[in-house]
């Protein structure tokens, strides 16, 4: 594998990258996700306010997306058309682009997790409402989407620890931290 591009705006070794608020949303968001899938059961008073909660991080998140650090801004990360198909080329040409913040996958993923969270957080409110309340094909749709969440959160775990790998970051570490630090 050739050695990764270097972009000179940016910092070799350890570089800031996740403000607190960005790594609050992120583990916040996980614990949320966690309990409500793997502890507490559907339709309790506490996953109803997990979810509620759970989306009003998501549109936090997005605030912070325009107005935060420069990092966290979508301006930064936004997966354009051409940003992925310049990374697509670079890792099947076995070249590495620098990416401070998301690459452009991990900012499709990152897209991805909230949108399907916040259809969650529609559908399992629209069925507390007198409209939808018993409706199946709504608690069917809450459920594949709930099912698809932690598909998708999987899928982002693992492809964090492969590209971790692969640019030599321990992304998880910097998830913690802020700090994104090359081996």
């Amino acid at each position: 594998m050739s050695t990764i591009p270097h972009n000179p705006e940016e910092p070799q070794g350890a570089v800031k990258v996740w403000d607190p608020f960005v790594r609050v949303f992120h583990w916040s968001l996980v614990s949320c996700v966690l309990l409500n899938y793997f502890v507490i059961d559907d339709g309790e008073t506490i996953h109803q306010w997990l979810g509620y909660v759970a989306s009003a991080l998501v549109v936090m998140r997005i605030v912070w997306g325009f107005i935060g650090t420069r990092h966290a801004r979508f301006a930064d990360f936004f997966p354009t058309r051409a940003r992925l198909r310049a990374h697509i080329v670079a890792m099947r040409s076995g070249k590495e682009a620098s990416h401070a913040g998301h690459n452009p996958l991990g900012a499709l993923m990152m897209l991805a997790l909230m949108a399907v969270v916040l259809g969650l957080g529609v559908t399992g409110f629209l069925q507390t409402t007198d409209t939808f309340w018993g409706e199946e094909w709504l608690q069917d749709l809450h459920e594949v989407l709930g099912s698809a969440l932690i598909a998708l959160a999987g899928l982002h775990a693992a492809a964090a620890i492969i590209m971790g790998r692969i640019e030599r970051t321990n992304l998880v570490a910097a998830m913690v931290t802020g700090v994104k630090q090359r081996r």
